[in-house]
């Protein structure tokens, strides 16, 4: 009597799990906005929130260490990755074009390098990412995930662009929409501060 009662038992609480977890889907489904909402592209800082500094940061390699402060009136595009993330290899050629395509407009490109594994914390290590990848733009090592923190991220490759004012304007998360952010980042450049 007492097994069947727990056969019972567990059966109902699996029927309430499925139902619980198909209202849920229909309600992703129903509501673009909820689904945005819960995607893995949400975003963190709410656009037009003024962009976090730099904080934290282990050592600036490519540049003298910056602040967002001494970018303002720059278009800034914060590419926050890591040099073993396959994702954030793919996007790296249209980073660098931005970067030698804008930089002479206004464009100021910063990597933030946040390591996901211990040995990509050695410096040496993101030296010769950096060369092997051809990267001419600053990169802040955040270690300690200081920046990364500051910004609410969650994703890598993830995309901040902030304005002329210093607010950020857009984010992106993982690959694709080169498009759309090539044109918010025109966009950006044409604006007056």
């Amino acid at each position: 009597m007492l097994s069947r009662l727990k056969t019972t038992a567990t059966v109902a609480l699996f029927a309430a799990t499925v139902t619980a977890g198909a209202a849920a889907i229909a309600t992703l489904v129903a509501s673009p906005a909820a689904s945005a909402a819960a995607g893995p592209v949400a975003n963190q800082l709410d656009n037009n929130a003024t962009a976090p500094e730099f904080t934290g940061i282990d050592k600036w390699l490519n540049s003298d260490p910056l602040t967002l402060q001494q970018l303002r009136g720059k278009v800034v595009l914060v590419d926050f990755w890591t040099y073993t993330c396959i994702n954030c290899i793919h996007v790296l050629p249209y980073v660098k074009t931005w970067n030698q395509k804008y930089k002479d407009q206004g464009l100021a490109v910063v990597g933030v390098h946040t390591p996901e594994y211990p040995f990509e914390r050695n410096t040496d290590n993101v030296k010769s990412a950096i060369k092997r990848f051809g990267i001419t733009f600053p990169v802040a090592q955040d270690n300690n995930y200081a920046t990364w923190r500051a910004y609410d991220n969650q994703y890598w490759p993830a995309f901040y662009l902030v304005d002329k004012k210093g607010h950020v304007a857009y984010t992106h998360f993982g690959e694709g929409d080169y498009e759309q952010t090539e044109a918010k980042i025109k966009a950006l450049l044409a604006e007056n501060p």
